[in-house]
């Protein structure tokens, strides 16, 4: 069953640890079975705290999403963005087709 992890950004708090983190991010994904739908588009917050950004990733699994968050090299760029953003993030499983 597809797997979804969901980054919501609330704000910026630190412009250059947040440059660090988008520099560092991208290479995380390589070896891991990632589909971006969503990738900091325009966003209408509907309900709840105004969200600055969004990304949402689809993955086979839930193992897969949870491997791909947990790997050395996003853990390493995670540094930089818990310092230079305030974020809420998510894995959602999605439904059996």
């Amino acid at each position: 069953m597809s797997a979804y992890i969901v980054y919501v950004r609330d704000r910026i708090t630190d412009p250059a640890e947040f440059s660090q983190y988008e520099e560092m991010a991208p290479a995380a994904s390589v070896g891991h079975p990632v589909t971006p739908l969503a990738y900091y588009g325009a966003v209408e917050t509907l309900e709840g705290a105004e969200v600055e950004g969004a990304v949402i990733l689809e993955f086979p699994a839930l193992a897969d999403a949870k491997a791909s968050y947990e790997s050395p090299l996003y853990q390493e760029a995670l540094k930089h963005r818990l310092k230079g953003a305030e974020y809420r993030v998510f894995i959602v499983e999605g439904v059996e087709g």
